[in-house]
């Protein structure tokens, strides 16, 4: 007993530390100091570091789905990207030193709680593209409408690894719009599916907070990366969320709490080996900024072939939304499938 209480007041401790620690650091670079969307506007959530490499393509697939508030949380660029975000309508910019290991939930956290109040946020890293049924017709609005319509609070979306035929190693020269362009291939034959509440998860925790829709949900891993590097990556996500009451945002790189999954999936077209992919991992490595040594398998592999590629005989080419769907790689939905109909009529 007297082991328990000292464990607890040593947590407690040790989180008051935290957001002292998390305070101190914290800037506010550009834009509205508080929220400024208005309630039916989705606000996007993105943290960044040098990543003005992404930016042009990011904002005009993200402005293209109808978000005109975004919200970065910069973790020290020197490449330029304050300066590019300043340059866009409708941004704001929070900045922290801190180690994104230790703080990056709480980086998300905080800019959902200080920008994203009872408001549909959308969580998106810079080498993610996120897509949904209907989004070219529906739009993020019509979207956000369904589910506030059947009640639900949150939209899990499945990571697709994007890749193209020649080896990765050509890609290192490619602007990200050309890589974008260029990366048109995707592999699922070794996604493996766990229970949604399952401890395999590493964040079951969070996960048992949630209510599931009729039919439930699974949570996917592996895929291409597992197949060729061994990787153990999660691919479900949740990356829209309205952040109102009994709703902890962000708790997890890829899951809130306290949020009613909805009946149907998105999808989040992946960029992770666009332009100098291996550069980037062993700076990662370089700065210990990960701990769980993906990173590692990753630059290990592409180092010890320059050739590597994730293409194979079970690539797929420019494998669409409802093809996915067929295959069993996201979850689709009568209901909003019949509001789209309903809709563009």
């Amino acid at each position: 007993m007297g082991r328990s209480i000292t464990r607890r007041l040593a947590d407690r401790a040790s989180r008051a530390a935290h957001r002292a620690r998390f305070r101190t650091s914290l800037r506010h670079l550009h834009g509205p100091a508080r929220r400024f969307a208005v309630p039916d506007q989705v606000v996007l959530i993105a943290l960044v570091r040098d990543g003005a490499y992404y930016l042009d393509v990011f904002f005009d697939h993200y402005r293209r789905l109808g978000v005109s508030a975004f919200v970065f949380f910069d973790n020290g660029s020197a490449d330029g990207t304050i300066e590019r975000i300043r340059q866009e309508p409708g941004t704001a910019v929070l900045q922290s030193p801190l180690p994104w290991l230790e703080f990056e939930n709480t980086f998300r956290a905080y800019a959902a709680d200080r920008y994203g109040q009872d408001r549909w946020c959308l969580f998106a890293d810079m080498d993610e593209l996120f897509d949904f049924e209907g989004s070219e017709t529906a739009g993020l609005a019509g979207l956000t409408r369904y589910l506030t319509q059947q009640g639900y609070t949150a939209l899990q979306a499945e990571m697709l690894e994007m890749f193209p035929k020649e080896p990765l190693s050509a890609a290192t020269g490619l602007s990200y719009a050309e890589a974008v362009r260029s990366f048109r291939f995707s592999d699922i034959s070794a996604v493996r599916a766990a229970d949604y509440t399952s401890e395999d998860t590493g964040f079951a925790y969070y996960l048992r907070q949630n209510c599931l829709p009729p039919g439930g949900a699974q949570m996917l891993f592996g895929g291409v990366r597992g197949k060729v590097f061994g990787e153990n990556c999660c691919l479900s996500k949740h990356p829209v969320v309205f952040n109102g009451p009994g709703v902890q945002a962000a708790v997890h790189p890829h899951a809130s709490a306290g949020v009613r999954v909805a009946d149907m999936e998105g999808l989040i077209r992946h960029y992770k080996f666009a332009g100098d992919s291996l550069a980037r991992d062993l700076q990662i490595q370089a700065e210990a900024v990960s701990e769980h040594g993906e990173d590692r398998r990753r630059s290990n592999a592409m180092r010890a072939r320059p050739d590597l590629s994730l293409w194979s005989e079970d690539a797929v080419e420019d494998a669409g939304m409802a093809e996915l769907q067929r295959r069993g790689f996201l979850r689709p939905s009568p209901q909003y499938r019949a509001y789209l109909a309903g809709d563009a009529a």
